[in-house]
């Protein structure tokens, strides 16, 4: 059963809404106008916590006596950049009865051999996977078990994840989603540093060294008697 999130109509102006620790929000979708929302900033925290962006939300709009239920998707959450709040929510409403494309987070679990006992790298190739299903069908995450990967440059294809039989990846099943890289050894390790070194210097404005004056018997002369004329104020 969908998890319920509280709504209302929005009033006031926006600056009013967020000292009342409400946050403004809209709402659009298949066939309804677009409204302009408010809802409790912490009641929402703890939704968006529990379904991301890929949970179906039931978004009650109202009081008592004239109340509107909505299935929704969080599309968009807006974050302030520096502070890191959320400044601003959008739902969608969707069709329970039409595939709905969403980006589902992987989770990566268990441990691989090839890390833990022969010291390689864990290489991720992707955080995220496109997925298509119903929305009732979406999965909240993937979850990618790394515990087969017991030698190096054996990855996780697309085609090894489980998913239901629902949902369809919209990826090709040969993409790599993890592998685990052999560890570089110290010459590797040396060489890079050199090279980052290397570039670093000669990026550096004026470093690199100046080609030599030409030497003229005009240019010369005209040094001799600039020192002439130097030695004759001296004297």
């Amino acid at each position: 059963m969908p998890i319920t999130l509280p709504a209302h109509t929005r009033a006031g102006k926006l600056g009013e809404i967020r000292q009342r620790d409400q946050l403004p929000a809209v709402l659009y979708g298949h066939g309804i106008t677009n409204q302009s929302l408010a809802l409790d900033r912490k009641k929402f925290s703890q939704v968006f916590k529990a379904t991301g962006h890929t949970t179906l939300i039931n978004l009650v709009i109202g009081e008592e006596g004239s109340v509107q239920e909505h299935a929704v998707l969080i599309r968009e959450v807006q974050i302030h950049p520096v502070r890191g709040n959320i400044l601003h929510v959008d739902f969608y409403q969707v069709r329970l009865d039409e595939d709905i494309e969403a980006a589902v987070p992987l989770v990566f679990i268990g441990t691989s051999s090839a890390v833990k006992d022969q010291g390689g790298i864990l290489v991720r190739n992707m955080d995220e996977i496109k997925v298509a299903a119903l929305p009732a069908d979406l999965p909240h995450t993937i979850e990618v078990d790394i515990s087969p990967l017991a030698a190096f440059d054996e990855p996780i294809r697309i085609k090894d994840l489980s998913v239901s039989d629902k949902v369809k990846i919209l990826h090709e099943a040969e993409d790599v989603v993890a592998i685990v890289q052999a560890p570089r050894s110290e010459e590797e390790l040396e060489a890079e540093l050199a090279e980052e070194i290397k570039e670093d210097v000669s990026s550096v404005e004026g470093v690199a060294d100046k080609p030599a004056e030409e030497v003229t018997p005009e240019s010369q002369a005209g040094e001799e008697k600039s020192a002439e004329e130097k030695t004759e104020k001296q004297s």
